[in-house]
């Protein structure tokens, strides 16, 4: 069974419980793009993996759910200083920062982005890390595989023991205990865990099963008419077939 998740009443879930009764286009787009790569390629993950990637976007596009640039671009950090092999500066771009020439390297050859040639490649251009959709597969395969603090990933916070939405913060920076100048005294850790409660809500809220297409067996539809009756044959869709099977079952 796959599932999907209702946008209206998805949306209508987080517009009041995470923004303040008002979502921007560019809001309602990240957000789509989270959830369009998880419903193709993890549709068979934890959905709390899905909160706390929403959630932790959230807090690091400081509520704009669209890849960013990271402030200053690298300024004074080595991993601001220009490639002079690709050209490339390696600061912190997408839904999460991703940093470093080898993990730009790293998130072609594991997403599948291809290398020099290809222009889908972070590693060779670099602001395609800033593509919502090649953001939510860096933010997804990162944060399952730890890619950006080693030994922190998705299963040793949300597993079958329990969650840690706090401790969780730890897959993406060390600050969970740090309270911001803004935050009324909340802590980021626990800032951020409010948010992923506030998603899973949503998500739970809005989820719906899709029973799979069907795979139409070719070899099911054979005609049996009188012999010397003559036949036109007509090349019928897979999709007209799949209907003409739903009929026949009704009936």
């Amino acid at each position: 069974m796959t599932v999907h998740f209702d946008r209206d009443k998805y949306f209508d879930s987080v517009r009041d419980s995470l923004f303040e009764g008002s979502l921007s286009q560019e809001q309602v787009d990240g957000q789509e793009a989270i959830l369009n790569i998880f419903e193709r390629d993890h549709n068979d993950w934890d959905w709390r993996w899905l909160a706390y990637a929403l959630a932790t976007t959230l807090h690091e596009t400081a509520s704009t759910m669209m890849p960013i640039e990271e402030y200053g671009q690298g300024s004074g950090m080595e991993y601001g200083k220009k490639d002079p092999e690709t050209g490339q500066t390696y600061y912190g771009r997408g839904f999460v920062q991703l940093t470093w020439r080898d993990n730009y390297a790293k998130a072609d050859k594991e997403i599948g982005l291809g290398s020099k040639d290809s222009p889908t490649s972070c590693e060779w251009h670099a602001e395609n890390a800033l593509n919502p959709e090649i953001a939510a597969q860096v933010m997804f395969e990162g944060m399952c595989e730890g890619w950006f603090r080693s030994g922190h990933d998705f299963d040793r916070y949300f597993n079958d023991v329990g969650s840690d939405a706090y401790g969780a913060r730890e897959i993406i920076n060390g600050d969970k205990s740090k309270v911001p100048s803004w935050s009324n005294g909340v802590s980021i850790g626990n800032l951020i865990k409010s948010y992923y409660e506030d998603f899973l809500g949503a998500l739970h809220a809005s989820a719906e099963d899709v029973e799979p297409e069907p795979d139409v067996a070719w070899d099911e539809y054979v005609l049996r008419v009188p012999a010397g009756t003559p036949v036109e044959l007509l090349q019928v869709s897979a999709e007209e077939l799949v209907e003409r099977r739903k009929k026949r079952n009704q009936s």
